[in-house]
């Protein structure tokens, strides 16, 4: 098994966090308090702490659209993929980069889409046919 990545963040409501992390991305709940809530993000685990959501800024450049910087995110198998992406779009997510295609035909090929979880803290999702072709140059 390889590591598990843990990151920290700040939401403003642990019921809207739990309707978006659990009910739209359709991530596991774990143990809670009345401050903060840990979710299993893919494996990884992500805690949301009450308080005020990091500042972003559109200085990161994903072909021709400004994408907020910092971000976090996740690399999914295409499959994996289209269904967040669906789900997403059933929700009605506004989206900062729509689900779309990149690098088609090279090396590194993805598909990547781009928006905010309620509280504005942006998210990237990447998807590709191998998990192994991630680095791909």
């Amino acid at each position: 098994m390889r590591s598990i990545f843990h990151l920290s963040f700040h939401i403003s409501d642990l019921d809207t966090a739990r309707q978006f992390y659990g009910g739209v991305l359709g991530c596991t709940e774990g143990r809670s308090t009345a401050t903060w809530v840990d979710f299993d993000f893919f494996g990884h685990q992500l805690s949301l702490h009450l308080g005020q959501p990091f500042q972003t800024t559109r200085t990161g450049k994903v072909g021709d659209v400004l994408v907020p910087m910092p971000h976090f995110g996740l690399v999914l198998q295409r499959a994996e993929w289209q269904a967040m992406a669906d789900r997403l779009t059933q929700a009605g997510t506004a989206f900062v980069l729509e689900p779309q295609l990149r690098f088609a035909g090279q090396p590194g090929e993805q598909w990547t889409m781009f928006f905010c979880d309620p509280f504005g803290n942006p998210i990237e999702v990447k998807g590709f046919e191998s998990l192994a072709s991630v680095y791909n140059t």
